[in-house]
């Protein structure tokens, strides 16, 4: 039986683990603990893979372990030894033209301006897989820095009901197909903060204040913009 194979988005490094770029990688970590999985994946095809039998599906959870703008190396290999049709593929990828906390299912289509889906295409040489995008809200102002950065206070406080709600939406994906997925839940709505248990400015882990000067556990930090690395991929 082919498996659904799910690709997951990211960069490697701890220096990314929890930044808006690895969203992708975030959902197959929720999907795999839902599993009972975390821990047992192997690396192979320039990819960190784990997959079974889960509530009747069988799925195959692979995170490229290239930089972005490379994935379609390690997506190439995965499908080319699962001998698997673009068409029981999924990628799981950000998207900062859509607000934080909005989903959004497309079966083909461009890159979009993302460095892992023109990767994929390029190397995949077609448009003819699903993604799901995952919205990590706009930049104030470089789209690298920004898809680089961590989330914010109010972004954290409902992070996990993101990922599960994306977890949820590759399941159904799996089950269902793309279109019924996305009529299911691309008009889902992530709950506002709660402006009360936000940190405000001063408190530790609480924004920068005007200063640009942050409170951390460790003592009082200078938000810095940050410099791109070597072939991080950009957006």
């Amino acid at each position: 039986m082919i498996n659904k194979i799910v690709v997951g988005l990211g960069n490697a490094g701890e220096q990314y683990r929890q930044t808006r770029h690895n969203v992708g990688w975030l959902v197959l970590d929720r999907l795999a603990d839902r599993a009972g999985w975390s821990g047992r994946g192997r690396n192979r095809d320039a990819s960190a893979i784990v997959g079974g039998r889960f509530r009747g599906l069988d799925l195959l959870l692979v995170k490229p372990q290239t930089y972005m703008n490379e994935s379609g190396l390690a997506v190439r290999k995965v499908l080319a030894r699962e001998r698997a049709p673009l068409t029981e593929m999924l990628v799981v990828v950000d998207d900062f033209a859509l607000p934080f906390g909005k989903l959004r299912f497309r079966e083909g289509g461009g890159p979009g301006g993302h460095n892992g889906l023109r990767s994929i295409i390029g190397e995949l040489e077609s448009e003819a897989f699903s993604r799901l995008r995952i919205g990590i809200g706009a930049p104030d102002g470089g789209f690298v820095d920004h898809v680089l950065t961590r989330f914010e206070p109010d972004e954290r406080q409902r992070l996990d009901e993101l990922l599960d709600a994306a977890a949820d939406a590759v399941e159904a994906w799996a089950r269902e197909g793309t279109s019924k997925a996305a009529t299911r839940f691309n008009a889902f709505e992530l709950r506002p903060a709660d402006e009360d248990r936000l940190a405000p400015p001063g408190d530790v882990d609480g924004p920068p204040g005007p200063d640009g000067v942050r409170r951390t556990k460790t003592g009082w930090r200078r938000v810095l913009s940050r410099r791109r690395g070597p072939d991080e991929g950009g957006e």
